[in-house]
């Protein structure tokens, strides 16, 4: 687990202006920077990074946050992949909190040796005419063959001994490229193979897949998984489709490497596939975080239809409202290099677009599987569903699918719901039998502005302070936490620990308020005067309740207390 205190160092360390330009370019407007905004199609600028504050905020689509959020969802990076990527660029270190997992490191020299190997592969394909021939009849150009590193393999047993100055280096063994066998005897994994490099979303390769010239079995040979390399995790050809995918807003899964590279080939650029395993959830989250729709694209025959099923049920858990999953099946003679060959990209794309949804999918499956006529069958039809619609973690597709199977069963959501032992998605919200809460006074999101300005400033909030308006929660919530930190808090620190909690989408509003703040903007000052305001109005509205107790000839059934109280107001006046 990496150390919280950490995490705000390094947000204090890099500025999130280069961070961003990585990726996109930015352009000066006022005190603040702007783009248009890498995660929705839009004309003009409305996505706004303030340097001062270290924040983003697209004022378009609402995507906000700090340099950490911004790899994380640019680049479809986990929080620690994230952590590590902005660490590794300013040169520092991510430590690790004493009762953590111990975490494998992963030397420098490892990433050299895979790359090293890469380019001895591509120079060994331009020597081998055969590999080349091979490539051809495939349709594939040399233009794309370079995009992807793709390389061939000669028919010898010890080929990597031209890329290591000693072959019985321990690193050979350690990424996969070297097996060793009895009596020390070390060979190559990959012979006389096709190799296609398996890049990470930082460019570096991790692994390679051989996919074998002539007959031979196994056709495909991947890469083990090493310190480098975690099958589950990386996705091949997402490196070279990430910038396709955030305009088009569409990301297509296949099985094969040369699926990915035969539709790029055809201007079908945005298309990832699975690394020899079936798609995991991690896979799907990493995905959802790229694009608004994901489309698995699986052959016709019945280990095509298994996968598509194990990729579903990875994928209910992960499902986010606002999104869309689509399954495409294609000819059983076909796989989507041989069908975009012969049809074209037109008529794939149409495929694409017209592919299943998630829900469709899902109810199409069940209900093949049962005869609704017979109680026996709406009663199998409800068990069979039972684990799938638990697993859907998002309100509105969960809601939907319990309807849609309810209705198909004869019994009411209710009744599912009860069958199920879940809870309601849609029930009716209780009030609590306590009046209804005012709204909240502007007082309040101007003192929560200058805390998120200047979070130190919650220090100075008395240790009784309460509200139950919304921003008043939060104000209450941030000053605790900052109590607790032993050193300054910026603004970027602030807004990266409430991700993720309930108050995340209320410092996301404000967050966007202080972005048109100048710079002049005094937050000091601006404090101090809310907070003297809202003394005043807490004591005005005590004022008003007791004078309201009086009013209504209550005045005997005050407390010593309140009667003390009552008198130091009217002397405040």
């Amino acid at each position: 687990m990496i150390p919280k205190s950490f995490v705000q160092d390094l947000l204090n360390r890099i500025d999130i202006v280069d961070v961003i330009e990585r990726y996109v370019p930015l352009k000066k407007a006022g005190t603040n920077f702007v783009a248009c905004c890498p995660f929705h199609n839009e004309k003009s600028p409305s996505f706004t990074v303030s340097q001062t504050k270290q924040f983003y905020h697209c004022f378009g689509c609402g995507a906000h946050g700090t340099a950490i959020g911004f790899v994380m969802e640019h680049a479809g990076m986990g929080f620690v992949d994230a952590v590590e990527e902005l660490a590794r660029s300013i040169s520092i270190e991510v430590p690790r909190e004493a009762n953590s997992p111990a975490q494998q490191k992963v030397a420098p020299d490892l990433y050299d040796l895979m790359h090293a190997a890469t380019r001895y592969y591509r120079e060994q394909l331009k020597q081998s005419p055969r590999a080349i021939d091979y490539l051809k009849q495939r349709g594939l150009s040399g233009e794309v063959a370079a995009r992807f590193g793709i390389g061939y393999a000669p028919d010898a047993w010890q080929n990597l001994e031209a890329v290591t100055p000693n072959y019985k280096d321990a690193s050979l063994v350690a990424t996969g490229k070297v097996i060793e066998g009895e009596g020390d005897k070390r060979y190559d994994r990959s012979r006389d193979r096709i190799m296609f490099p398996i890049v990470n979303v930082r460019g570096q390769v991790i692994g390679f897949g051989g996919r074998i010239l002539d007959k031979g079995e196994p056709k495909y040979l991947n890469s083990p998984e090493t310190t480098l390399f975690e099958k589950g995790h990386e996705l091949y050809g997402l490196f070279q489709a990430q910038k396709t995918i955030r305009a088009k807003q569409c990301v297509i899964v296949v099985e094969g490497y040369m699926d990915v590279v035969a539709l790029a080939q055809h201007g079908v650029e945005y298309a990832v596939a699975t690394l020899g395993t079936a798609t995991t959830p991690y896979h799907v989250q990493k995905l959802l975080r790229l694009s608004d729709q994901v489309v698995f694209c699986f052959d016709g025959d019945r280990a095509g239809q298994k996968a598509a099923w194990r990729a579903l049920e990875n994928a209910l858990p992960q499902l986010v409202d606002g999104k869309r999953i689509g399954f495409l099946f294609l000819p059983e003679e076909h796989d989507p290099d041989t069908y975009i060959r012969e049809f074209g990209r037109e008529a794939f794309e149409e495929l694409v677009e017209d592919s299943l949804p998630l829900s469709g999918y899902l109810l199409r499956e069940l209900t093949s599987q049962v005869d609704l006529h017979t109680p026996e069958g709406r009663n199998a039809l409800l068990q069979k569903a039972q684990p799938l619609l638990v697993a859907i973690s998002a309100p509105a597709t969960a809601l939907l699918l319990r309807k849609e199977v309810a209705a198909l069963a004869g019994v009411t959501q209710a009744e599912l719901e009860a069958l199920y032992e879940i809870k309601p998605v849609a029930a009716p919200q209780r009030r609590a039998p306590q009046k209804a809460a005012r709204p909240a006074p502007s007082g309040l999101r101007a003192l929560l502005r200058c805390l998120l300005l200047k979070p130190d400033l919650a220090r100075q909030l008395p240790l009784d302070w309460s509200s139950e308006a919304e921003e008043g929660a939060a104000i209450l919530e941030l000053a605790q936490w900052v109590r607790v930190q032993e050193s300054e808090v910026s603004a970027a620190a602030t807004i990266q620990n409430f991700q993720g909690t309930k108050f995340e989408s209320t410092f996301a509003a404000v967050q966007a308020e202080t972005l048109k703040l100048g710079e002049t903007f005094d937050v000091a000052a601006e404090f101090e005067g809310v907070l003297s305001m809202l003394r005043v109005d807490e004591r005005k509205q005590q004022l008003l309740t007791l004078q309201r107790k009086i009013e209504q000839a209550e005045l005997k059934g005050l407390s010593e207390q309140e009667r003390t109280l009552y008198l130091q107001l009217l002397q405040r006046g």
